[in-house]
């Protein structure tokens, strides 16, 4: 059997005398797909901050292909091969979108140095070939010439995630990637975006809120309960679990058990 992509070992995180997260201990397989629940404050958004680097661990390890990244700098990690998208998108509004993508794509094939970024052709053969490439990946070709501050919420979704795209990593992070958007699009906009991920060979853990959702698109399902995980399995095990649907999505699924971000 093949070393899982990720590997997690009894991670923990306080802050001062608050316990964000403990005792999570997780290995994921290359190219799975992996919905992460739970109500807010239950440590979702702190499980994917220790991997990226954006929160240094207090207790466990982290492996990434089987190398200790736990502790490491975020620039590092994604060097490495680690990329995640924020809830709210995180893009140039002033540039369009063709100039967005252009930027992420040169900024990822620059030497990992300040001076490379300051010195790499933002509009190089390369960095325009990986934008049309992910453009027409992520069925965002014709807003190209539009400034992304004018977007609608779903387009700029689905720019922000490309862009985490543009530097090809094997594993991507979402954060609340159908937040904000409405009842109508949801299902196209993450159809879209697992679609392109899967063209990728992208290993993928998303946290959601929406149970539709995560039963639709996720092969497993990690439910987070006080800072760890209580239940791990198939959507349709983990979303039946009895104490699941106590202290997460309730005894019949409405498809919403928290908006906002947690801790």
């Amino acid at each position: 059997m093949s070393s899982p992509i990720l590997s997690v070992q009894d991670l923990g995180k306080r802050f001062g005398s608050m316990t964000a997260a403990h005792d999570i201990t997780v290995s994921v397989p290359s190219q799975q797909t992996v919905g992460v629940i739970g109500a807010n404050g239950a440590g979702k958004t702190t499980f994917i901050n220790m991997i990226t680097g954006h929160l240094r661990p207090t207790a466990g390890t982290i492996h990434f292909e089987g190398v200790d990244i736990t502790g490491l700098p975020s620039r590092t990690i994604t060097a490495m091969g680690v990329s995640r998208s924020f809830q709210v998108a995180q893009i140039f509004p002033s540039l369009t979108v063709f100039e967005n993508m252009c930027t992420a794509a040169a900024i990822c094939r620059a030497p990992k140095h300040f001076l490379g970024h300051v010195r790499t052709p933002f509009r190089s053969r390369e960095s325009v070939a990986e934008t049309e490439t992910l453009l027409e990946l992520f069925q965002i070709a014709r807003y190209r010439n539009m400034l992304a501050i004018t977007l609608p919420q779903g387009v700029r979704k689905l720019l922000d995630i490309s862009m985490a795209v543009a530097g090809s990593p094997r594993l991507l992070l979402l954060d609340e990637p159908t937040s904000g958007i409405s009842i109508e699009e949801k299902f196209n906009l993450m159809q879209v975006i697992m679609s392109a991920l899967r063209n990728r060979k992208i290993t993928v853990v998303f946290v959601e809120h929406d149970m539709e959702i995560v039963e639709r698109f996720a092969e497993r399902v990690l439910a987070f309960y006080d800072g760890t995980v209580i239940a791990d399995g198939t959507p349709t095990a983990t979303l039946a679990d009895a104490r699941v649907q106590t202290l997460i999505s309730g005894p019949k699924l409405k498809g919403v058990i928290g908006a906002v971000a947690d801790v």
